[in-house]
């Protein structure tokens, strides 16, 4: 769920199985570590590249059954217990790495792309770990699997759209890092310059932009959401309400024309009751 940065990742919380909390903190701190060296303070490009390939280097260790270094050693202990792909976190490592040096998206294609590499590995290493627990999914027999083909483009259709949300949210806060993850040839059709995001001007283009924006992105929520009724019991509704926050944003960005410069969308308490009645209800979406 939403914490520190905002970012829609089920973070060991009180829905989860206390079996899993351990790994999935693992997993988050590599991830958020990883995205903090690309993202945050004053590092030079080189500086910030550099660091990444430390993790890098830590996940070559752990591939090859050696231990790490001290800050990686949850995360190998997690590898090595649910048997996690590798080649997802390097996923999320080649993502940070295009952080650095990729400032624009020309169309929505390379943005999923990019999603591919920077969200989908997250919510994939989490049907690695909830199919090691030995849970089956709801009503598909003992033989059923997390890892199916449906499963995983659901998972990456809830991931990719909740990147998407935080795009969407953080326009500015982006832009003040010297990103524009709004693809360019949306900014062209809607007629919307650059500029008016460095002026925070939400006029009726810009709402008109974010309007399309928020709308084919509940729709990959909307098309993800069957995987939260097929997970049994707390990971379901987990999933559930992971994506009913992703919608909450969403609705919040709507009721504001779209200008998330003076009204970014925040999780209050109001709105905690609303994620929990609708992931109870199975109602996910509106």
């Amino acid at each position: 769920m939403p914490v520190d940065h905002y970012e829609n990742f089920p973070v060991a919380s009180w829905l989860l199985p206390a079996s899993l909390r351990r790994p999935i903190e693992a997993i988050y701190g590599f991830a958020r570590g990883a995205d903090d060296l690309a993202d945050e303070g004053e590092l030079s490009a080189h500086e910030r590249l550099a660091g990444l390939g430390r993790y890098a280097e830590a996940l070559d260790a752990i591939e090859a059954s050696q231990e790490p270094e001290a800050p990686f050693r949850a995360l190998a202990r997690a590898v090595a217990q649910y048997r996690l792909p590798v080649a997802l976190l390097r996923d999320l490592i080649a993502a940070f790495r295009q952080d650095v040096t990729q400032k624009r998206y020309a169309d929505f294609a390379a943005l999923q792309h990019y999603a591919r590499r920077s969200a989908n590995p997250i919510g994939r290493l989490l049907l690695h770990l909830f199919e090691a627990e030995g849970a089956r999914p709801i009503s598909q027999g003992a033989r059923a699997t997390y890892l199916d083909r449906a499963s995983l483009e659901q998972s990456d259709a809830i991931c990719s759209a909740l990147q998407f949300v935080n795009f969407w949210q953080d326009v500015a806060l982006d832009w003040r890092k010297g990103r524009v993850y709004l693809p360019q040839e949306d900014l062209e059709r809607f007629g919307v310059a650059e500029r008016q995001i460095a002026d925070a001007l939400a006029d009726e283009r810009w709402r008109l932009l974010m309007a399309f924006e928020c709308a084919r992105t509940r729709a990959l929520l909307v098309s993800g959401a069957p995987l939260g009724t097929r997970l049994p019991g707390r990971l379901g509704l987990e999933i559930r309400a992971t994506i009913a926050g992703g919608a909450i944003i969403l609705d919040k960005i709507e009721a504001a024309a779209g200008d998330v410069f003076r009204h970014r969308p925040v999780l209050r308490a109001s709105d905690w009751i609303r994620i929990i009645a609708r992931a109870a209800a199975n109602k996910t979406t509106t």
